[in-house]
């Protein structure tokens, strides 16, 4: 009787666990966990919970922490409207191959939003951050051909390329 008490506060304790991290569905079901029988099966359940537990602890993105950029002046200054991204434009060019490998939601969360996305075939998109005031802003001395930072995103969403380039995608 003290097992199946013992294995049943188990259940009920991942089952809470399974909800405060947003665990599928599917691992909830109380029949994959009442209906084990031996404690080899009982091992086995327990290993292939912590499979899939593991693997959604850590895809989760963050932040990159860059020292030399003013990334709340970067976020401010929407489409490069307002000038402030110029001047930071050469700390960038240092640290802008940190950013291989990276996810979108990594990108994101370090610049805000893209001014703009351009989605291209093989199922790659680009995220498009103006430096110089884009065509979009309201100001009389706009350039032809502003300077913009492109970052290439492959087929899962990780960064293959950055560039610093007036040309477009």
């Amino acid at each position: 009787m003290m097992k199946k008490f013992y294995f049943h506060g188990l259940y009920e304790k991942i089952i809470e666990l399974s909800f405060t991290l947003g665990m599928p569905a599917i691992l909830l079901q109380q029949n994959a966990f009442q209906s084990i029988r031996n404690p080899m099966s009982k091992l086995k359940g327990f290993i292939y919970f912590i499979c899939v537990l593991i693997p959604c602890l850590f895809s989760c993105s963050g932040k990159v922490d860059l020292q030399s950029i003013d990334l709340d002046a970067w976020k401010k200054d929407r489409n490069g409207c307002l000038g402030l991204r110029e001047n930071q434009v050469e700390a960038f060019r240092e640290v802008k191959n940190e950013f291989l490998g990276k996810d979108n939601q990594a990108l994101i969360k370090t610049f805000g939003r893209p001014d703009r996305v351009e989605l291209a075939d093989r199922s790659q998109n680009f995220f498009i951050y103006y430096i110089d005031p884009s065509p979009s802003c309201e100001e009389a001395n706009i350039k032809e051909e502003p300077l913009k930072v492109i970052f290439r995103l492959n087929a899962v969403s990780r960064v293959s390329e950055v560039t610093v380039s007036t040309l477009d995608p």
